[in-house]
């Protein structure tokens, strides 16, 4: 599958939102500029791939164990979890690990520059 989707800017910044949640303000700000400046140098470019993810499910054992109380027995099944694979097709930008560095060493950057340490703090 190499068909190329297009997706409005706002969505593909909400991964690099969440990164940027860490940090001062000055930092977030920093990071901001740099994520502007960046994804217009190297613009997204959107693929769909398949993954393989895994689930869990809850599986019977084949056991079962049984308690007494009084003249009433109930008996409950066992279970045990185990982890399923499967694909499915995910919208991934193939751009982002050229771009995310640039970022980072943007940020730190601008940060050394303005407050003499690389986390703006």
């Amino acid at each position: 599958m190499n068909s190329i989707l297009k997706i409005p800017l706002y969505l593909s910044a909400v991964p690099l939102a969440f990164l940027a949640a860490c940090g001062t303000p000055e930092y977030r700000a920093e990071r901001q500029h740099c994520e502007a400046e960046w994804m217009m140098k190297i613009p997204p470019v959107y693929r769909q791939e398949i993954v393989t993810k895994y689930r869990s499910e809850e599986r019977l054992t084949g056991q079962t164990t049984c308690q007494t109380v009084g003249t009433v027995t109930n008996c409950t099944q066992l279970t045990r979890t185990v982890t399923v694979p499967y694909t499915d097709v995910e919208t991934v930008d193939i751009r982002a690990a050229q771009r995310n560095p640039q970022i980072a060493s943007c940020t730190a950057r601008a940060c050394t520059a303005k407050y003499g340490n690389s986390k703006c703090e």
